[in-house]
């Protein structure tokens, strides 16, 4: 965890400045500020209506009764996707732009879900990827909602 934290609060903050100063010194002082600036803008204002795409989304599927899941984790990406873009720097405006287009972050919310899958923590039994889902031989390569619990009994 600790080089995550490492790369959060060293490495991006160094490169946000070494970007700054040589945009800085091509562009000028006050055009670089201007351009700083005129991304978070932009971008919040892109943040909005992905927002309130997402948003309706999440509202269809649950009128007809599904749950928004990917939605959610959507909402998470757009949420970082603002947080990014409101950090002063050219490094940062560039992850939060790409969080904002939407073929990306329907493939990290992908990744992350494969990746809670193939680790077991939302599957039937701990430590055993993919217990307690039910798998349809006739259903080859298609998904199936059903996940079908596992039986147990308790012995002392």
């Amino acid at each position: 965890m600790f080089p995550v934290f490492a790369i959060i609060f060293l490495i991006i903050p160094i490169v946000e400045v070494y970007l700054l100063i040589q945009v800085g010194q091509v562009i000028g002082a006050l055009w670089t500020i201007f351009l700083v600036v005129l991304t978070a803008v932009i971008g919040v204002w892109l943040l909005k209506i992905q927002g309130i795409s997402t948003l309706k989304r999440a509202q269809q599927k649950m009128q007809s009764g599904q749950t928004p899941a990917r939605e959610m984790l959507e909402g998470v990406g757009l949420l970082l996707a603002g947080a990014f873009l409101l950090t002063p720097g050219f490094f940062t405006d560039t992850v939060g732009f790409l969080l904002l287009f939407p073929p990306i972050r329907t493939w990290l919310v992908n990744k992350f879900v494969s990746n809670i899958m193939i680790s077991g923590r939302f599957a039937g039994q701990s430590g055993q990827p993919g217990a307690g889902f039910k798998t349809d031989p006739s259903n080859r390569g298609k998904k199936s909602d059903v996940i079908e619990g596992v039986k147990y009994t308790r012995e002392d």
